[in-house]
């Protein structure tokens, strides 16, 4: 009886190793397939540029007079102009001078451009006598391309620094006023139902209902004006700057060196990109709770 119970316990103990060797491996696998996943928007983001890079290698390699150089030559003008000792020219390692010009322009035109479009994109969208007085006008200006400002920008503030900061300014501040109208035209009537029947009243309303219900719309127009603020910098360099990416691609242009051209524009495409991460990564923080930015 008992080698019975013995002899029939046995097949019941053998099945346990196995039954934790393929948790393991279940889990190995689901810890190697959320690797895979994590690899695979880079993987993805890659393709297009190297494809991209490619097809410019083919197309430039071998023709000493072409106009646009190799990807090799960019890359060692690149390298040249963040640390020198390559060409020792004049651009030799003036590389993070130019960008840290260029930064301030965008991040101080950007904020002002903030610090003015968002009370007063609030204030348009809430208040009726602000949008009759005011939203005409601003409609009027909005289509004026940042361009037909430039002459006079630099005759209100002259040649220099404070020229491009205007045109940053207004390179910035439609997208944001826009949305941010938007975003409290959009807010739904019954949240201040609800509001006043909780005994938030008058102003109160702008912090607790307004602000948080067009927070969605207001990051998108930090995003979109962060970005036309980058798009207008070479612009605004044209200003008579001698520091910044478009103060040194407008050079290169007039001495026909055009791989310094091409490290301006890759420059700025990755400043830009770095930019509008942080600002989305920031809207992705406070706006936890929406359900269009889970």
């Amino acid at each position: 009886m008992s080698a019975g119970i013995e002899a029939g316990a046995l097949p019941a103990a053998v099945p346990a190793p196995v039954s934790g060797t393929s948790s393991s491996d279940a889990s190995a696998a689901r810890r190697g397939g959320h690797g895979l996943d994590r690899l695979r928007g880079p993987v993805l983001a890659l393709l297009v540029p190297a494809a991209l890079g490619l097809v410019w290698q083919f197309a430039t390699a071998g023709r000493p007079y072409s106009l646009i150089p190799p990807p090799a030559e960019v890359w060692q003008e690149l390298r040249d102009l963040a640390v020198g000792g390559i060409n020792d020219d004049a651009f030799s390692g003036t590389l993070w001078t130019h960008l840290s010009a260029s930064l301030g322009r965008v991040y101080g035109g950007f904020a002002l451009a903030a610090a003015a479009a968002l009370p007063l994109g609030l204030l348009i969208g809430r208040v009726p006598l602000v949008r009759a007085l005011l939203d005409p006008l601003l409609q009027i200006l909005r289509p004026i391309p940042v361009t037909a400002w430039l002459p006079l920008a630099m005759i209100l503030f002259g040649l220099g620094p404070r020229s491009a900061l205007f045109l940053v300014f207004l390179g910035a501040f439609y997208p944001i006023l826009v949305n941010t109208v938007f975003g409290v035209r959009s807010v739904e009537p019954r949240l201040f139902e609800a509001a006043s029947m909780l005994g938030c009243t008058g102003p109160a309303q702008f912090v607790r209902v307004v602000l948080p219900a067009a927070l969605p719309s207001i990051f998108t127009g930090l995003r979109l004006g962060l970005g036309f603020a980058w798009v207008v910098i070479v612009v605004g360099e044209m200003t008579g700057v001698q520091t910044g990416l478009g103060a040194i691609i407008m050079e290169a242009r007039q001495l026909s060196r055009t791989e310094i051209v091409i490290c301006g524009m890759a420059v700025i495409g990755v400043a830009g990109f770095v930019s509008d991460w942080l600002v989305m990564m920031l809207g992705r923080r406070l706006l936890a709770w929406s359900p269009s930015h889970g």
